[in-house]
C-alpha cells in the first residue's frame, strides 16, 4: 500500500502539527509514503529528524502552474493507492487519477475545495455531521481522532522566564487569534494575584495582547514566549493549563495537556466542551467569562489535590482513547478498507 500525502498549510499551527506527526508516526509503523510540503526548511528539518525526506514545492496561488505540474509529476512517478491531502490548497490543487483521494479536515471548511474527494477524513465527530449536513453520504465521511506526544521533558528553568519557582504558574499554547480569546484570559489573570502566566504562540494579535497586559497592569506577571518547539517542557514547568477559546472544533491542547499529566480549565467552546467531563477530566467554564475564568483559576491554584486528580482524570482519557498506537492503527486500517 503507497499512500501519497500532501500538505501546504501555514508554517504554525494545529493541523500542521499534527501532519507532521502522523506522518513520522506512520514511518514508524512502515507504511510506504511520499510526502509532498509547502516550502519550509523548518518542517523538513522536523520531518527528516522522523525519517522522512519531503518534496517541498511552493503552493502559490491560482496561477501557480509550476505546483500543480510538479504534483502530477510525483503522482506518476510514485503511482499511490491514496493520496491524503490537508486541508484547502492541497486538495483543490490534486488532479484526478488512478488513485482513492481522501481529504482531511480539521475545522469547518469550504467544501467546495473537496468536490473531488472520494473520502473526507474529520478529526472531531461534529465536523463529520458539518460534512453530512452539506450533502456527503454516510460511507463517505469518516472519524479519525488527532493523537499527541506522551513523551515527559525535564521542566523549563523558570528564572530563566523570570518567574519564582514558588508562584502558580499558568500556561496557554496557541495562535494569537480572536478565535483563541487570549484578552478573556489576561482579563482573568488581572483577577487572580500572584498568578503567573506563560502564553505561547505567534499571530496577528500579539502587540495587543502585550498592550492589554500593561493596561490591566499584569505586565510583570505575563511572559509572551512566541511560537515554541519545546511545548512538553512548557507543560512540565507550568502548574494549570488555560484553554480559553471562543471557537474551538476539537481543542488539541486538551489532549496535549491530558498527556503531559497537566490540569485542565477551558472556555465551554465545542471542542473542549465535548472532549472534557467536568470536575473529572478537567474544568470547564462560560466562554467570555473572565469572572468565572478567574475564579477556577484562583481555585485550582489554591487546591494541589483537587490538580492532581484532574490530572488524573485526563491521563486516563488520554490513555483510552488518543495514544499514538491507537490513532496510527485507525489510520491503517481505514487506508486499508478504501483500497480493499
Amino acid at each position: 500500500m503507497k499512500v501519497m500525502q500532501m500538505m501546504a498549510g501555514a508554517k504554525y499551527g494545529g493541523a500542521e502539527a499534527f501532519f507532521t506527526r502522523l506522518t513520522i508516526a506512520l514511518q514508524r509503523a512502515g507504511l510506504d509514503q511520499r510526502i509532498v510540503i509547502r516550502e519550509d526548511e523548518d518542517r523538513a528539518r522536523l520531518l527528516r529528524a522522523g525519517g522522512v525526506e519531503p518534496i517541498q514545492l511552493p503552493f502559490g496561488g491560482a496561477f501557480d502552474f509550476s505546483t500543480r505540474w510538479a504534483i502530477r509529476r510525483v503522482i506518476k512517478e510514485y503511482s499511490p493507492d491514496i493520496v491524503l491531502t490537508w486541508m484547502n490548497r492541497a486538495t483543490s490543487m490534486t488532479p484526478r487519477g488512478k488513485f482513492v483521494h481522501v481529504g482531511r479536515l480539521g475545522g469547518y471548511y469550504n467544501i467546495k475545495y473537496y468536490r473531488k474527494c472520494h473520502h473526507l477524513i474529520a478529526n472531531t465527530q461534529d465536523i463529520v455531521d458539518y460534512l453530512r449536513t452539506n450533502g456527503w453520504p454516510d460511507e463517505k465521511v469518516h472519524h479519525l481522532p488527532n493523537f499527541v506526544s506522551s513523551d515527559h521533558v525535564a521542566p523549563v528553568n523558570r528564572r530563566k522566564m523570570y518567574t519564582p519557582d514558588t508562584a502558580p504558574l499558568v500556561l496557554a499554547l496557541g495562535r494569537l487569534h480572536e478565535n483563541k480569546a487570549f484578552d478573556t484570559l489576561l482579563e482573568a489573570i488581572a483577577r487572580v494575584p500572584n498568578v503567573y502566566l506563560w502564553l505561547a504562540g505567534e499571530g496577528p494579535l500579539r502587540q495587543q495582547l502585550e498592550n492589554r497586559a500593561e493596561v490591566l497592569g499584569i505586565k510583570p506577571r505575563v511572559r509572551f514566549l512566541g511560537w515554541r518547539e519545546d511545548v512538553e517542557a512548557l507543560y512540565a514547568t507550568a502548574d494549570i493549563f488555560v484553554c480559553p477559546s471562543r471557537r474551538e472544533p476539537l481543542g488539541n491542547v486538551v489532549i496535549e495537556a491530558w498527556a503531559q499529566d497537566i490540569p485542565v480549565i477551558a472556555a465551554d467552546s465545542l471542542g473542549p466542551g465535548m472532549l472534557i467531563r467536568h470536575g473529572e477530566s478537567g474544568i470547564l467554564v462560560p466562554v467570555d467569562d473572565a469572572a468565572a475564568l478567574g475564579r477556577s483559576i484562583k481555585h485550582l491554584a489554591e487546591n494541589p489535590s483537587l490538580r492532581d486528580r484532574l490530572a488524573e482524570g485526563g491521563r486516563a482519557e488520554y490513555e483510552a482513547n488518543y495514544t499514538e498506537n491507537a490513532v496510527v492503527d485507525q489510520y491503517l486500517q481505514f487506508f486499508s478498507q478504501i483500497i480493499r
